[in-house]
């Protein structure tokens, strides 16, 4: 296991509509331990494929590590089928703009599918921080940052701090 470079914004690969996983490797397993080590290094709560590059659907995340034990999930091939009505809005950090957090409006409730490491189905409904987190981390898969789930206003304030720190 290795950490890995994690892309800044505005990096094209962070832009990309990424390939579905077609098989679960040797390549698929090391890359989701790598992002792990990254993630918790870097420190996330979620990470996602093209975020080190790799323009393939999978993301990791581990909402509960900061206030106690790990419960690290792997998400290949995530899709969000059903989101709930009840919306909440948040200041979302990613760690692909680093120092600048965005007040986002998502769902709190999503029902996600997707397939571990060891090639087992999910179908869960994920709620509160577990559906933010799960929902940000699959914008990515998509090529969709918090950048672009803003108004105009908050974007341009966001990269007025963002750029000055760069």
């Amino acid at each position: 296991m290795s950490v890995r470079p994690i892309l800044t914004w505005p990096d094209a690969r962070l832009e990309a509509v990424c390939a579905p996983v077609e098989a679960i490797t040797p390549e698929v397993r090391a890359l989701a331990e790598d992002m792990l080590e990254t993630m918790y290094a870097a420190p996330g709560r979620g990470l996602a494929a093209p975020q080190v590059g790799e323009l393939v659907r999978l993301f990791v995340m581990d909402v509960t590590w900061k206030e106690g034990a790990r419960s690290p999930v792997v998400c290949i091939n995530p899709d969000a089928i059903e989101r709930g009505v009840e919306v909440a809005s948040a200041d979302e950090g990613c760690l692909s703009i680093p120092g600048v957090t965005a007040h986002v409006t998502r769902p709190t409730s999503v029902r996600m599918v997707w397939t571990d490491l060891d090639g087992v189905v999910h179908d869960e409904w994920l709620t509160g921080f577990a559906a933010l987190c799960a929902q940000h981390e699959l914008d990515h898969l998509d090529g969709v940052v918090t950048l672009d789930r803003v108004d105009d206003a908050q974007r341009d304030a966001i990269l007025a701090v963002y750029e000055g720190d760069q």
